[in-house]
Parts: structure tokens; C-alpha cells; sequence
């Protein structure tokens, strides 16, 4: 029988919750903090980053996510990390990757819009060239940043409509930050064909599940681990199928959990809910998507069967046309087949 983390490594694989700025390598943060030297208090050591992203709670995250995401000062810094952040993912054998992109962020701080989503754009089409991984984009408001951020990311979503974006995300903190005030932004979305992918229940209970699915017609959520708590939402969740994006290293570091082996995962299994495996922000959170699949594996107590499993729930879960869904289940078939064969 194959090893099982060799068996991870090896699988073709789907994510569908990984941060743009969040997925930028301890190289990348370290060259960007190098060019910008003396203007930001990101360190220019990649060995020092391990205990620069060491986070005391979910506030102090989000304070040092946006001290990286200071360092993207230009689109060519743009276009180097979404090139780097494919390279990586494809090294994890990921076939097709969701991308949550906050343009607003980038925008706000100088960058024009057209020029950051040419370069995002350019940079997916020579990933697929280079590694042979498909990007889409989710495009997100930072919740932090209130109505004026949702106002500025629907405009550039529809105004510059990237021929990879797919969907319409509404990220940073849930405390503080209702749900049900996005309504108007996610409708004008989904109105112009984006999917509606919020996070939700991550750092709150499961009311703000509800109020992503109610008000802002939730086709996925992220996280979304808090609806382990309400039976009725579990019930929900799992005859509509409606997936969970869950991130188990990220919901540990960002303390939503104590500890993994209270990771809600099974109890979500358990009631049928279709879960993915994702990585979120992965080395800001000193994980990899592998990484991911292994903890979930341990949690779950499943092997090679059970991990295929969960690679099939992405590809499910994942805003595929059924042609792509079925070329890249059998592929985690024939590769599930050959290593247990």
C-alpha cells in the first residue's frame, strides 16, 4: 500500500479557498520587503517571516496581512506574485485553482485598476502555459474596509470583467462586519453573472452562515466551520449541497479553533455537508495544501479512498463547466486506481 503523504503529494488536485497576497512565499514577502527597505516592518529575513506571522489572534492577522499586502507597490510586483503563487500550487499538483483577489486593496494604495487586472491576467495565462494550472478569480471586498470597498470592487468587477474572474467574495474580519449590509453589492454580482463565494462562520457563530446564504445568496462559504453548531444549518448545508471551504491550519492559527483535534471537520462529515480541503493563506500560516489534505486525513481517519474523496468534493464544489468536472474526477479516478492497485 502506497504511504499516504506520498499519496497526497501525487494527487491531482482542486482549490477553491487560497488568498492572493496570502499565498506569497517567504521569498516573495522577503524581495518585496528588501525593494521597499525602510518602509514597511515586514522583515527582509525569510527566517525571520516564521515569527513575524506568528498571530495572537484573528485582529492581529488581519493587521499583518495588510502590512504584506503594503508591499505590492506596482503591477509588475503583481504579475511576479500570482506568477509565483501558480508555481507553487501546481508544484502540489493543483489542476485548477480559485484565486480570492482583493483588488481594492491594491487599488486603493496606487496601482490602477486596469493595469492590476492586466497583470493578474497576463500572469494566469502564463502560469497555464508554464505549470499547466487553470486561475480563476474571486474578487473580494475586505469586509475591514466597509460599503465604500464594496462600492470600488463591484465597479472594477464589472468595469474591467477579467476574462478570468468568476466570482464575487467578501473576506477580512466577521466580528463588527454584518453580512446582511452587502446584500445590494452581491446582488448587482450575481445579477452580471458572478458567483457568490462570502466568508462566513469563521470567527463567528453560525447566524453570519445564515446571513451569507440569506442575504447575499451564498452559492459556497468560506469556512464556514461555526455551522458545525446548529443542526438545522447542517441539514441545510447538506440537502442543498451547498460546500464549505474549510481550512483547518488557518482556523488554528487565527485561533477560531483551539486546537486541531477540535477541528469541527468530522461533525461537518458526519452530517453529509459536501466539504473541501484548502490552505488559505499558506505559508503566512506555515501550511501547504498537502499539508491540509494530511491533517484532514488524521481527523477523519481516512486513507488514500477517502483523501481521492475529498479531491472529487473540490472539483464538485469548483465553478467548472461539467466537461473540465469530468476530465479532472477521472483523473483522480486513474490515479487513486493505479496507486492502490
Amino acid at each position: 500500500m502506497i504511504d499516504l503523504s506520498t499519496f497526497i503529494a501525487g494527487l491531482p488536485k482542486v482549490e477553491l479557498h487560497v488568498h492572493h497576497v496570502g499565498s506569497a512565499s517567504p521569498r516573495i514577502v522577503a524581495e518585496l520587503a528588501a525593494r521597499h527597505a525602510g518602509r514597511s516592518p515586514v522583515p527582509a529575513d525569510p527566517d525571520a517571516l516564521a515569527d513575524y506571522f506568528a498571530f495572537r489572534d484573528f485582529a492581529h492577522f488581519i493587521e499583518v496581512y495588510l502590512s504584506v499586502v503594503d508591499l505590492i507597490r506596482d503591477p509588475e510586483d503583481v504579475w511576479i506574485l500570482t506568477h509565483e503563487v501558480a508555481r507553487e500550487l501546481a508544484r502540489q499538483q493543483v489542476r485548477y485553482a480559485e484565486l480570492t483577489v482583493t483588488p481594492y486593496s491594491h487599488v486603493s494604495r496606487g496601482i490602477p485598476a486596469p493595469a492590476f487586472c492586466e497583470a493578474i491576467e497576463d500572469a494566469r495565462k502564463r502560469a497555464e502555459a508554464d505549470f499547466g494550472i487553470a486561475l480563476r478569480w474571486c474578487f473580494d471586498i475586505p469586509g475591514e474596509a466597509g460599503l465604500p470597498a464594496a462600492e470600488e470592487t463591484l465597479r472594477i468587477c464589472l468595469e474591467e470583467r477579467p476574462d478570468g474572474l468568476i466570482s464575487f467574495g467578501l473576506g477580512g474580519p466577521e466580528i463588527g462586519v454584518p453580512r446582511p449590509q452587502f446584500k445590494p453589492y452581491f446582488d448587482r454580482a450575481r445579477a452580471a453573472g458572478l458567483r457568490s463565494v462570502p466568508h462566513a462562520g469563521e470567527t463567528t457563530g453560525p447566524q453570519t452562515v445564515w446571513d451569507a446564504l440569506r442575504d447575499l445568496g451564498a452559492e459556497r462559504i468560506g469556512h464556514g466551520i461555526s455551522a458545525a453548531e446548529d443542526p438545522e444549518l447542517l441539514a441545510h448545508l447538506a440537502e442543498r449541497q451547498i460546500a464549505l471551504e474549510v481550512c483547518p491550519t488557518s482556523n488554528l492559527r487565527t485561533r477560531a479553533v483551539a486546537s486541531l483535534d477540535e477541528h469541527p471537520l468530522p461533525r461537518l462529515v458526519e452530517a453529509g455537508v459536501l466539504v473541501t480541503i484548502n490552505s488559505d493563506d499558506p505559508p503566512m500560516f506555515g501550511t501547504t495544501l498537502d499539508d491540509e489534505y494530511a491533517v484532514a486525513a488524521r481527523l477523519l481517519g481516512i486513507g488514500p479512498e477517502g483523501v481521492a474523496a475529498l479531491a472529487n468534493a473540490a472539483v464538485t464544489a469548483a465553478f467548472l463547466e461539467p466537461g473540465e468536472k469530468s476530465r479532472l474526477t477521472a483523473e483522480i479516478d486513474g490515479y487513486l486506481a493505479a496507486a492502490t492497485r
